[in-house]
């Protein structure tokens, strides 16, 4: 125990440095995800703007990617994180790779929860002449929102879960700080100290997302 509390200021940084890269990716790969699941669902057969080769290529390089686990990953994308950010390691590369990675997983949920939304909404707007633009900002983006805030909880958690991986490989947070002061010092205070913060932070934002969900599906 005295060794957690010499430790605490390493930890709250650590946690500031997992909330800073879950933010980040979250950001880049969630807008990312966005795209990419919109370009899924608009150009599948029979959508609002059906793109037979365009859609061949963004599935097929989604699940191409999807399904590489992600310490795999990590090191496979080193390279071009490189290219990128200038290094291969710390915590740009890691919010490179991590966006990279989720947002591929993002594309195909959110491509799942736009199908949710049912056709006959569509038709309508179609029908009294509303384009593309204003039927994806008015009507389908509305319309799955609830859906997608579930799932966007989702790739929360899992980000949590990749950036503390990512302490394998030179990336700071949680899992830097486990396996630095914890697993590698035979400390399992420690471990479970940063173990423990992961799970009170997972749970909080997944009762956040719960309560969004849940607001957006009774509007």
């Amino acid at each position: 125990m005295d060794a957690l509390i010499d430790l605490l200021p390493e930890l709250w940084t650590a946690t500031y440095e997992t909330l800073y890269i879950v933010a980040m990716t979250l950001f880049f790969g969630g807008l990312g995800g966005l795209l990419v699941g919109l370009g899924l669902y608009l150009t599948r057969a029979g959508s609002i703007l059906e793109n037979k080769p365009l859609f061949f290529v963004l599935n097929l390089l989604v699940n191409f990617i999807r399904p590489i686990p992600f310490i795999i990953f990590l090191a496979a994308a080193q390279p071009l994180a490189r290219a990128v950010t200038g290094s291969g390691i710390g915590n740009n590369a890691i919010i490179f790779t991590i966006a990279l990675a989720a947002s591929f997983a993002m594309a195909r949920i959110v491509e799942q929860n736009l199908l949710t939304v049912t056709p006959g909404v569509i038709d309508a707007a179609r029908s009294v002449g509303a384009g593309p633009i204003r039927i994806i900002f008015t009507v389908l983006l509305p319309e799955a929102l609830g859906p997608l805030i579930l799932g966007y909880t989702f790739i929360f958690v899992a980000l949590v879960d990749m950036s503390a991986v990512a302490g394998y490989v030179g990336g700071g947070g949680l899992g830097n700080f486990a396996l630095l002061y914890g697993y590698r010092q035979f400390n399992p205070i420690v471990t479970w100290a940063a173990v423990l913060l992961i799970i009170v932070l997972v749970q909080f934002v997944q009762f956040f997302g719960n309560y969004l969900a849940r607001k957006a599906l009774r509007r």
